[in-house]
């Protein structure tokens, strides 16, 4: 007999699934989302290094349009597990830095499945799906990213929201951003991300439950590290970052201005980076390492 708890026992079998797949690092999309972050930079040629993590403008999903789901996403199955919940999002990444892909470069990704969990949490079920990824261009390895992955149960109406966490209220730096229907659209657009709950109102509202538009949260992470660079630039010039890693906390919507806040370590070599509402929520924390 078929059930939901079968499908669940057998997500494990996808450990250790592989694909590979190759890509170009062409100029366009930098160009494109450096307009998009708002940002002052010279058009990008050839030679020029990809800032970090913007290899996620590359290796984008290619699903055809009849093996989309209802939430815009590709269907259950195929290279991830087919995990038979209807709410899912990017919740984390460990990234490593080895060296630079650079504009015109032809890179390789080798994506794994490392780890599936079954979890029953204060909403229901939850699947955690770890996805290792490994880039590498001319001179070898040089991006390592680990996608944590979730799905969770449909909410239940009248559920009450747990309590969230608060943010650090006093950062060393610090920027205001203020998104808008715009910038998840084009964000969406660039990374060629179908997920409903960017872009439609009704659907986000109606059917997954949020106050309004999801923030990407690749989004933010890239926010973060925009900051950071920027800092960088006018603080430690030579500072190269060699890791990052961020976990999202709680959703940002598109009317929902937040704070990218960054504050060095000590040791000079770590960064703690958080997004925070302007309630003082804490809805993503992140740390990167520096050389």
């Amino acid at each position: 007999m078929h059930s939901k708890d079968t499908d669940m026992h057998r997500l494990t079998e996808w450990i250790g699934r592989s694909e590979t797949h190759t890509d170009v690092v062409t100029a366009a999309p930098v160009a494109a989302l450096s307009a998009t972050l708002d940002r002052d930079d010279p058009l990008p040629v050839d030679g020029d290094e990809l800032p970090p993590p913007w290899h996620w403008l590359y290796f984008l999903p290619q699903t055809r349009r009849r093996d989309i789901g209802t939430d815009g996403h590709a269907r259950r199955g195929g290279f991830l597990p087919p995990v038979p919940l209807p709410r899912r999002m990017w919740a984390g990444s460990q990234l490593q830095f080895h060296q630079p892909l650079r504009i015109g470069e032809t890179v390789t990704r080798v994506s794994r499945i490392a780890e599936v969990k079954v979890r029953t949490g204060r909403t229901g079920t939850l699947v955690f799906v770890k996805v290792q990824h490994e880039l590498s261009g001319a001179g070898g390895l040089a991006v390592t990213d680990v996608h944590d992955i979730v799905y969770r149960e449909a909410p239940v109406p009248e559920t009450p929201a747990p309590v969230p966490a608060q943010a650090s209220p006093d950062p060393v730096w610090v920027r205001e951003v203020v998104p808008d229907e715009v910038l998840l659209f084009r964000y969406s657009a660039l990374t060629f991300n179908g997920h409903r709950i960017h872009y439609d109102q009704l659907y986000v509202t109606q059917v997954e439950g949020y106050a309004g538009l999801v923030v990407h949260g690749p989004l933010i992470a890239t926010l973060l590290l925009d900051h950071l660079r920027d800092r960088l630039a006018a603080h430690r010039p030579d500072a190269v970052i060699r890791s990052f890693e961020f976990r999202a906390l709680s959703p940002i919507v598109h009317t929902e201005r937040f704070a990218a806040c960054a504050e060095p370590q000590s040791d000079g070599l770590g960064v703690r980076l958080w997004a925070r509402k302007a309630s003082g929520v804490l809805c993503m924390e992140a740390t990167a390492t520096l050389a």
